[in-house]
């Protein structure tokens, strides 16, 4: 199958996901997934603590713009108890709660986001001995965000930690170049391997086809450049996942087809033929179907509990598994009676031919 060199029409057309995703709250199933698997711990701090701000500054960047965020600001008795948990709440999300350095840190500054479906606060936590600083990322503990958030830590190549407590979800920073800013000044860069890039993109594509999660335009990801003999190799990452199998339309699926990541597929195009992306798309396939073998019965366990959520609703579900059942030619879409059965639908149906041969091959490793 070649997705990227099918550029549509859709390109051209008003591509966008939902103006507003409302949240799912987590439910029984999930929280005992969560606490069984170490990501249901008690913190000291709440989403809706944060939410006690006096004011709020709108923040720019270096270069005037605005960012969308605003640097939020509490009357000082609010502040140290806010300041004290969040700094214990970086140590809990980056050394399992163990607070011995907790004294070199403090917080630098809060962030708040109205932009958006998560309403996010972003926590910059410094080094008071050398000025260095991370951020984190508090937010409302959506379902379908956290199940997106597992899939991701599960499915792709990259390790995601997270926390819940309550109706509140903690994530750690994604580092990388924002896509859209990437696109804008770097893309075109001498040094810019462009052929490594677009590869990378159809990988990108592939994953998230595979697991269904929407919404990637190009500032809902980042790109991660790790320097390597004589050149540059590229990881693009989601950094977005409340879109996970929320939406109706086939499409949004695919990075491929928002105009934010135009430049990207016209990259894809100009020096990619049809069978460099299928082979990438193979190779890709390959490396999940890998990922959902060594991770089998905690995938099952997560997507058994996402079959019986409610995570969407009945319009999208019933657009996107009759987008899929026609697109695959398969009946077996037009069964699925949630998102997260359609999620496992779309696993077997895209993965099933490479699982097979994985099967095949331990087969004769064990014989």
């Amino acid at each position: 199958m070649s997705v990227i060199n099918d550029i549509d029409p859709a390109l051209n057309e008003p591509n966008k996901p939902s103006r507003k995703k409302p949240m799912f709250p987590v439910q029984d199933g999930l929280r005992g997934y969560l606490k069984l698997h170490g990501r249901e711990v008690k913190l000291p701090v709440s989403y809706r603590d944060l939410l006690h701000f006096t004011y709020s500054i709108p923040l720019m960047d270096k270069h005037g713009k605005d960012t969308y965020w605003q640097t939020v600001v509490y009357d000082m008795k609010e502040f140290e108890f806010i300041r004290e948990g969040l700094v214990r709440m970086y140590a809990i999300l980056k050394t399992e709660g163990d607070l011995t350095f907790t004294k070199h840190l403090d917080v630098s500054r809060i962030d708040y986001c109205s932009f958006g479906n998560s309403n996010p606060f972003r926590i910059r936590i410094v080094n008071k001995f050398n000025d260095n600083y991370d951020h984190y990322y508090i937010k409302i503990a959506d379902a379908s965000r956290i199940y997106g958030l597992e899939l991701e830590h599960l499915l792709s190549p990259n390790r995601i930690t997270y926390l819940t407590h309550l109706n509140t979800l903690v994530e750690e920073h994604i580092p990388g170049i924002p896509g859209d800013v990437f696109i804008e000044k770097h893309l075109n860069e001498p040094s810019t391997n462009k052929i490594r890039l677009a590869k990378e993109f159809v990988k990108f594509n592939e994953r998230c086809f595979v697991r269904l999660l929407g919404d990637m335009r190009s500032y809902n990801f980042v790109i991660d450049i790790t320097p390597d003999i004589e050149d540059f190799q590229y990881r693009i990452r989601a950094i977005d996942f409340d879109q996970q199998s929320y939406e109706g339309r086939k499409n949004l699926y695919l990075p491929q087809f928002f105009k934010e990541n135009r430049e990207m597929v016209e990259l894809c195009t100009k020096l990619l033929n049809k069978d460099s992306v299928e082979q990438y798309q193979t190779e890709e396939r390959t490396m999940m179907a890998f990922r959902v073998a060594s991770t089998r019965f905690r995938l099952m366990e997560l997507l058994n509990l996402m079959a019986k959520d409610k995570i969407s609703t009945e319009e999208k579900l019933t657009q996107l598994k009759t987008e899929l059942g026609e697109y695959f030619k398969s009946a077996a879409f037009f069964k699925c009676k949630s998102m997260g059965q359609l999620v496992k639908r779309q696993l077997k149906q895209t993965l099933q031919k490479n699982l097979a041969l994985i099967q095949k091959n331990l087969g004769k490793f064990e014989d």
